[in-house]
C-alpha cells in the first residue's frame, strides 16, 4: 500500500520520543539520539527516505529495550491518546510475530478501549438497515486508526477462533478466588489461542475482540489477586501479634511474616508476564496453604460460665433454618408502574439483539443452544429460525409469527436469570428482593404478551397456517410453565424445572 512518507515519519517521531522518554526513566538521564533523529533534524528539509530508514533502525534498537511491563507501567489514563494510537499503528506496520512485540500490541489496543477518548464511546450501539447489528465501534475505531495500514484478510478458521472469547470470558468471570483461576489453565490457554492467529492478529476484527477480553478478565484478575495478597496480610499479622513468625511452606521454603510484609501488589501487577505469573502462583500457594490451618481469631476467650442445672423438660430442638423470602405475588404485581415497565422492555430489547447475534454466527449445528449466564437457553427449530430471519420488518403472518416468537423468548429467559438470582441471594433479603421485583414487572409484562401470542395463533388457524400456530403454541407452552414455575418461586412453594432452559455446564 502506497503511503505518504511523511506521514510514517510523523508516527515513528511519535513512538521514538515516547521510547526515548521511558529509557530516561530507567537510566535516569538522556538518552544518545543518532544524528539527524533530533526532533529539530525531522523538521528540516532532509531527505525523507532516507531518515525513515535510519528511524526504523533506531526504533527497532529501542524495541528490544523496551519491555512490555515498561509500557504497562507508562500507559496511565493521563497518556495522550494520540501517542497510544502511534503506537498501535507502528506495531501494526512491523506484524511481528514474537510474543513481546504481540503482548505490547495487545497492551496498547486494551488501553484504548480501556480508554475512550469519549466516556461510554464504545457502549453505544446501533441497528442496521437489514436490522442487523453493524460492527462495535471500538472496532469501527481501529479500522480508522489502521486505515492506512495494510490489513491482513481475516480466513475462516479464524473467525472460528474469535466465537472462543465469550465462552472464555464467562468462564473467568465465573472463578470466585485467585488459586481456581490459576489452576484452570485459563491463562495459558488464552495466549495461545491468540498465538494462533498469527498475522491475523493485528486485524482490526480480531483486537476489537482481544481488548474487552483483556479489560474484563484484567479487572476480574486484579480483584481475586488484591483479595487473595489482603487474607494473607491478615493472617500473617494476626499471627505476628501471637508471636509467630512463620505462615506457610511454599515450594519447600517457609514464608515467613517479613516476606509478606514486603509484598507490594501494585509493583506485581505491572511485571513482565512470565515473572509475574511465577510470582502470582507463589501467592496463590500461599493462601491455599493458610487455607488447611486453623483460622487465628483475634478474640478474647469468654470467661467460664457454670454449667446449669439438669433440666427436667425435654431439651429444645435443634434451630429451624430461616424460611426463604416470599412476596405477596399479586399485590406487587398491581404495584407495577409504568417507568418499571418501560425499563423492562428495554431488557428484553437487549436479550433479543444478544440471542440474534449469536444465533446468526453459531455454528449451525450449536445455534440451538444459547449460552447465558447463569443457565443454556434452549431454543426451537422455529424459534432459532425466528431470531435470523431476514423478514422481520413485514407486515405480513409470519413476520407477527417470528416477532411474537422473539419476544416470548425474551421474556422467558429475564425470567429464568432472575429466578436464577433469587437462588442466590435467598440469604440476602434485600437482594432478594431487588430480583423478586423484575420478576413480578416480568409476570406484569407477560400478560400483554400472552394475549398476543394468542390473537396471532388464532389467526394462523384462520388462515390454515396451522404449522406456524403450532410452532407458535409450543412457545407460548414454554413460556407458560416459565410463569408457574416464577410464580410458585415468589410464593416461597417449590420450585419446578423450568421449560426451555438448563444450567451450564
Amino acid at each position: 500500500m502506497a503511503e505518504d512518507p511523511k506521514w510514517e515519519l510523523a508516527i515513528l517521531a511519535t513512538v521514538q520520543g515516547f521510547y526515548e522518554k521511558l529509557l530516561q526513566e530507567s537510566v535516569e538521564g538522556e538518552v544518545p539520539v543518532p544524528a539527524g533523529l533530533e526532533d529539530v533534524s525531522l523538521q528540516g528539509d532532509s531527505d525523507v527516505h532516507e531518515t525513515l530508514a535510519r528511524m526504523r533502525r533506531w526504533l527497532r534498537l529501542l524495541d528490544m529495550a523496551i519491555t512490555p511491563a515498561m509500557l504497562r507501567r507508562a500507559l496511565t489514563p493521563d497518556t495522550d491518546p494520540e501517542i497510544a494510537e502511534a503506537l498501535l499503528r507502528y506495531f501494526s506496520r512491523k506484524k511481528d510475530m514474537t510474543s513481546v512485540h504481540r503482548d505490547k500490541t495487545d497492551l496498547v489496543c486494551t488501553f484504548l478501549y480501556r480508554h475512550p477518548r469519549v466516556p461510554g464511546q464504545w457502549e453505544r450501539r446501533g441497528y442496521g438497515l437489514d436490522g442487523s447489528l453493524p460492527l462495535s465501534p471500538f472496532e469501527i475505531a481501529l479500522i480508522e486508526i489502521l486505515a492506512d495500514s495494510e490489513v491482513p484478510s481475516l480466513p475462516e478458521e479464524h473467525v472460528q477462533l474469535l466465537r472462543q472469547f465469550d465462552p472464555l470470558q464467562q468462564e473467568a468471570e465465573g472463578f470466585h478466588d485467585l488459586n481456581s483461576l490459576l489452576e484452570s489453565g485459563i491463562i495459558p490457554r488464552v495466549r495461545e489461542l491468540k498465538q494462533s492467529f498469527e498475522l491475523s492478529f493485528y486485524h482490526p476484527g480480531v483486537l476489537a475482540t482481544i481488548a474487552p477480553y483483556n479489560a474484563s478478565f484484567g479487572a476480574k484478575f486484579d480483584d481475586l489477586f488484591r483479595t487473595a495478597a489482603s487474607d494473607i496480610k491478615n493472617f500473617a499479622a494476626a499471627l505476628q501479634e501471637q508471636g509467630g513468625t512463620i505462615l506457610g511452606n511454599v515450594e519447600g521454603v517457609d514464608v515467613t511474616v517479613e516476606h509478606v510484609g514486603a509484598m507490594q501488589e501494585s509493583e506485581l501487577l505491572k511485571m513482565d508476564y512470565g515473572v509475574a505469573l511465577e510470582k502470582f502462583g507463589r501467592v496463590s500457594k500461599l493462601k491455599k496453604a493458610l487455607e488447611r490451618r486453623p483460622p487465628i481469631r483475634r478474640v478474647a476467650r469468654p470467661a467460664p460460665v457454670p454449667a446449669p442445672a439438669k433440666a427436667t423438660r425435654p431439651a429444645a430442638k435443634s434451630p429451624v433454618p430461616p424460611r426463604r423470602p416470599t412476596l405477596d405475588v399479586q399485590a406487587a404485581r398491581s404495584a407495577v408502574t409504568p417507568q418499571q415497565l418501560s425499563t423492562e422492555e428495554t431488557k428484553l430489547l437487549k436479550v433479543e439483539e444478544s440471542v440474534r447475534v449469536f444465533v446468526r454466527v453459531a455454528d449451525p449445528k450449536f445455534r440451538q443452544i444459547v449460552p447465558m449466564r447463569f443457565f443454556n437457553l434452549m431454543l426451537t427449530n422455529a424459534e432459532a429460525d425466528a431470531f435470523i430471519a431476514d423478514f422481520l420488518g413485514e407486515k405480513s403472518l409470519r413476520a407477527d409469527v417470528a416477532r411474537t416468537m422473539l419476544r416470548l423468548v425474551a421474556v422467558a429467559a429475564r425470567m429464568t436469570t432472575e429466578m436464577e438470582e433469587m437462588k442466590r441471594a435467598e440469604n440476602s433479603p434485600s437482594l432478594w428482593k431487588l430480583h423478586a421485583d423484575s420478576a413480578v414487572v416480568l409476570l406484569e409484562l407477560s400478560t400483554s404478551i400472552e394475549e398476543h401470542a394468542h390473537q396471532v395463533v388464532a389467526q394462523a388457524n384462520q388462515q390454515n397456517e396451522g404449522q406456524q400456530a403450532a410452532a407458535l403454541q409450543e412457545s407460548l407452552q414454554k413460556l407458560q410453565e416459565c410463569l408457574a414455575t416464577v410464580t410458585k418461586a415468589l410464593g416461597g412453594a417449590p420450585e419446578a424445572k423450568v421449560a426451555g432452559a438448563s444450567v451450564a455446564n
